[in-house]
């Protein structure tokens, strides 16, 4: 039976093409830099073919090195998520769980969850992001996050549904877009302000904008929702954020001739998928299980 390499033979190679050079990766790894040698030598002996070249002053990877690359990075990546879930599972719980929320999920919705998580955890610190689109996507492209909750699922990763979200157009009473004494048209829309909020990834998306001549954006979709009861413009809102604005009146659903709902469906996505932690899995179950206790629209049932 063949020996299996040892892992930190793998963490040299990605060490020295990530760190530049040979003296460089035995800094980042506290390591000398003839261990550092030592292991490439070995790895390449092991495998019988060179993984690096010379070129110029700086090792490069040979083109074998540069499949076997991508798979040292998976295969270190799956082994120090190994490590963090045996930690985990040795204290009982993450002593920290990070949380990244689409801004779709309903406020109240995810304090509730929280509430409950907090009751029956006490020793789990949360650090909740608050996100918009591609914001969500770079949290977890990133490892900035345990658990999201998101509208969009990334290449590479699965998720499990968790509700459908309905949009409806509304605005202020007051707003002359209620006055017209006739079903709105796209064209009437577009003569007016339309509140959005702003994509918090880089990517800058526009999800939802009719092109209208005039247009706020908001960092949060709190600020827009009280802009739009202030009788400042227009908007589409997930119809569970703004329940108690239609509810007391302070907002009201315009009369669309056509497009009056849209939809979009929320996702729950492991960031870890093969290990995640206790206090992970807990809190997701119970965000499983109160967003499917939503009735109608709001829910994908089994």
């Amino acid at each position: 039976m063949n020996e299996v390499i040892p892992i930190a033979w793998w963490q040299a190679l990605l060490a020295v093409v990530d760190e530049g050079g040979y003296a460089q990766a035995a800094e980042a790894l506290g390591k000398s830099q003839s261990a550092v040698s030592y292991s490439i030598q070995r790895l390449e002996d092991r495998l019988g073919l060179r993984v690096f070249k010379t070129k110029g002053r700086r090792a490069v990877p040979t083109p074998a090195g540069q499949v076997l690359l991508q798979r040292a990075r998976l295969l270190v990546d799956h082994a120090r998520n190994l490590e963090s879930a045996a930690q985990e599972l040795a204290a009982g719980r993450e002593s920290l769980l990070r949380v990244a929320v689409d801004a779709l999920l309903p406020e109240w919705l995810l304090l509730q969850a929280l509430a409950e998580f907090g009751a029956g955890c006490v020793s789990t610190r949360i650090e909740v992001l608050e996100t918009v689109l591609s914001g969500t996507d770079e949290a977890l492209m990133r490892r900035e996050a345990d658990l999201v909750v998101t509208s969009r699922i990334p290449q590479g990763f699965s998720g499990e549904p968790l509700m459908r979200v309905r949009f409806v157009a509304v605005a202020a009473p007051g707003h002359p877009l209620h006055h017209l004494g006739r079903p709105l048209e796209w064209a009437d829309l577009r003569q007016h302000r339309q509140l959005v909020v702003r994509d918090s990834g880089t990517r800058r998306l526009d999800a939802g904008w009719l092109d209208a001549e005039q247009r706020w954006t908001f960092s949060h979709m709190a600020s827009s929702i009280r802009a739009a009861c202030a009788g400042l413009g227009f908007a589409w809102y997930p119809e569970l954020r703004i329940r108690d604005e239609l509810a007391d009146g302070r907002l009201r659903p315009l009369q669309l001739a056509e497009g009056r709902h849209r939809y979009a469906t929320l996702y729950r996505i492991f960031a870890r998928p093969e290990f995640p932690g206790p206090a992970c899995r807990e809190l997701a179950g119970i965000l499983e299980r109160l967003t499917r206790s939503q009735a109608g629209d709001a829910a994908i049932r089994d």
